[in-house]
């Protein structure tokens, strides 16, 4: 019997991490949350300061009778679940469930599933965060008093079997207060004047800087025009720069995908959910735009020797939102060395997506000509 248990969230992940650790490691599956709140009203002790009551779910006594019986036979576990609120709420709650004892206890986090990643993560193991384990439970137990409040209420006014929630019922509020204003607003008319010229052969469109607030002043202005000749005073180009995308954070790849690719958010979710326990990717959950130095320093080697040294430009991007966590990555490849990944067509064609937006966040900027006119174009002149 391996002497150290490794206590992992899925089965997918449990296989690959295996095959990094020697004989002395044996890696087990959860299968996710092990324990949830009760059906009814008495799960939650509104009066005892919120007090919840948490039981193991139906599908998961199995699981839990088997990790107890590996838990006897090993000196050491560690609890790998994943690196945010939900993964160290289940660490929390199989150490509760499983009798686990601190002296023998440890907390381990990775943000990629590569051998380089578990081995650190095992010489720096730390304890439970229990600041996290109550944000996360804050969630769960506002999640469940939101929707035993609300959801009869849609039920008696709208339609029975909706839900409300802690999140969708604000998301909704908003919506409504918006539409309101869009309601009261009242818009302004103004006309504006587009050309076409015809240039050598070339199309050449040009705007009147000018608006009219008639359609009569601009009917004016368009009669006044047909005789008249047109000329460009003067034609400059200047140099101009689009610099790259920051790397993907969840809800920019969810965009993206979505625009690009036509996934939905579940779909691009259950998709990179399988490329991050392949180990392709890093943690597809996290509102960071940071790269760690090693993935710099890989993307840096990729460029200069796919393209050339003046391609690469070193960069290093901050979330504006003050909630992010910079401690964490954003999503990106485990090697850039790797173009290619995925089981199927739709894996290959996310990773494809993340590797390019990865990889070009550290590029140079783009080098472009932009046509300066003093005038989108000259005013006529009558003959």
């Amino acid at each position: 019997m391996p002497k150290n248990l490794v206590i992992v969230e899925s089965p997918a992940k449990a296989k690959t991490i295996e095959g990094y650790l020697g004989k002395d490691f044996k890696v087990a599956s959860s299968y996710g949350h092990v324990r949830d709140l009760p059906k009814g009203e008495n799960a939650i002790d509104v009066k005892n300061k919120f007090k919840p009551t948490y039981e193991v779910t139906a599908d998961k006594k199995e699981v839990i009778k088997e990790l107890k019986k590996l838990v006897k036979g090993a000196e050491t576990v560690f609890l790998a679940s994943d690196d945010d609120r939900e993964g160290e709420a289940i660490s929390w709650h199989l150490k509760e469930v499983l009798n686990l004892k601190d002296e023998n206890t440890k907390r381990i986090v990775f943000r990629e599933i590569t051998k380089s990643a578990i081995t650190k993560a095992l010489e720096s193991p730390r304890t439970i965060d229990y600041d996290l384990v109550n944000a996360q439970q804050a969630r769960r137990i506002l999640d469940r008093l939101v929707g035993f409040e609300l959801s009869p209420v849609l039920w008696k006014k709208i339609k029975a079997g909706l839900s409300a929630g802690r999140v969708q019922s604000v998301a909704v509020r908003f919506i409504v207060d918006r539409e309101r204003e869009i309601d009261k607003f009242n818009p302004t008319v103004s006309f504006k004047i587009t050309a076409l010229f015809d240039v050598e052969g070339k199309t050449l469109q040009a705007e009147l800087p000018k608006k009219f607030e008639t359609k009569e002043e601009a009917e004016a202005f368009l009669k006044n025009c047909l005789e008249a000749d047109f000329s460009i005073k003067s034609l400059e180009t200047k140099p101009a720069k689009k610099s790259p995308a920051p790397p993907f954070t969840t809800s920019t790849l969810q965009q993206e995908a979505s625009r690009k690719l036509y996934f939905s958010v579940a779909q691009t979710m259950n998709i990179a959910q399988k490329l991050y326990e392949s180990g392709k990717i890093t943690y597809m959950r996290t509102d960071s735009l940071n790269l760690s130095e090693d993935a710099l320093k890989d993307a840096e080697n990729e460029i200069k020797s796919a393209y050339g040294n003046e391609y690469h430009n070193k960069r290093k991007f901050k979330s504006k939102s003050e909630g992010a966590q910079e401690a964490h990555e954003a999503i990106r490849p485990t090697s850039f060395s790797e173009s290619n990944a995925g089981k199927d067509r739709n894996e290959q064609r996310l990773y494809e997506l993340i590797w390019k937006r990865a990889i070009a966040s550290q590029m140079a900027d783009a080098q472009l000509e932009k046509p300066m006119f003093p005038l989108p174009f000259q005013m006529p002149i009558k003959h």
